[in-house]
């Protein structure tokens, strides 16, 4: 896992959060109820009851640091551990009035990032067992890319590609408006550099055929159930071995994905770890005098 996501990475991201919570205006509710030299203690517990994994907490430092950078934030966890309910993840010290302001901003992003976390690593844990790595896709909420294939990582996931700068993934429009599978591998072969591996999506044998002919380097099946993805990975392996992966990408969830791990493939991609993981509940608390 990418042990650290650092604040240039996201500042502008962090910036714009503050910014729509505070809109140039600032607390009005709490600057009229608490005075400035007003200092506090707090913390942040996880309310979750079935525990979560951990992402984010770096973010909430660093808008911290944004709002006031007097505040003391102490970590009692990290990114990527296990939480149980009633787990203290870090503790916030120094003016209420400020903390009051950074509050909802860092725990928008704590639980939108553990909920990922914490789904990543469902899937991951039933699909190692099969020697099966879960990755992400470019499915993820807009701007907010780099912080959720982060928090996939602390759920011990894959990133796949980043975006469509990094990676060549050869998929069904590619296909047809190249003419057909080998024709749109060779126009890519000719053209990208020699180190860059080469992906297919495939939603058939015939298509996948035509992928094998071609030596590419990972066939990504589309769409297919557990049974059709069986017999297309055993004429992979068969016939190429180890030299070309086998991915598995769509209609893939918690109640089928051990039939999947299965089939003899490597690799699956969810999007719904990143698109559709359910918030985790966390809570700052105040501690009284």
């Amino acid at each position: 896992m990418k042990n650290k996501i650092y604040k240039n990475e996201v500042l502008d991201i962090i910036r714009a959060a503050i910014s729509e919570d505070l809109g140039g205006y600032g607390d009005i509710t709490s600057k009229y109820l608490i005075s400035s030299d007003d200092k506090i203690s707090s913390y942040v517990i996880c309310k979750e009851k079935e525990g979560a994994v951990l992402s984010g907490l770096d973010i909430a430092c660093y808008i911290m640091e944004e709002i006031d950078a007097s505040l003391e934030f102490k970590k009692l966890k990290h990114d990527g551990q296990k939480l149980n309910c009633k787990d203290r993840i870090c503790t916030i010290n120094g003016p209420a009035l400020s903390i009051i302001k950074a509050e909802r901003t860092c725990l928008n992003f704590i639980q939108h990032m553990s909920g990922i976390a914490t789904i990543t690593n469902k899937f991951s844990t039933i699909a190692s067992r099969y020697n099966v790595k879960i990755a992400d896709t470019r499915k993820t909420k807009p701007l907010l890319r780099k912080l959720e294939k982060y928090a996939v990582l602390c759920g011990g996931g894959y990133n796949h590609r980043f975006g469509l700068f990094d990676g060549v993934l050869i998929k069904d429009n590619h296909i047809t408006a190249a003419g057909g599978v080998k024709k749109a591998v060779n126009k890519v072969r000719d053209k990208i550099p020699h180190s860059l591996k080469i992906e297919v999506e495939v939603k058939n044998l015939s298509e996948l055929k035509g992928a094998m002919s071609c030596k590419v380097d990972i066939i990504m099946l589309d769409n297919m159930d557990p049974k059709q993805a069986k017999e297309a990975a055993a004429i992979v392996k068969r016939e190429m071995g180890s030299s070309c992966l086998v991915e598995i990408s769509g209609n893939v969830n918690l109640n089928n994905l051990e039939d999947y791990c299965k089939t003899g493939i490597d690799l699956i991609s969810v999007g719904y770890i990143t698109h559709s993981a359910p918030a985790v509940d966390f809570s700052l608390e105040f501690v009284s005098s």
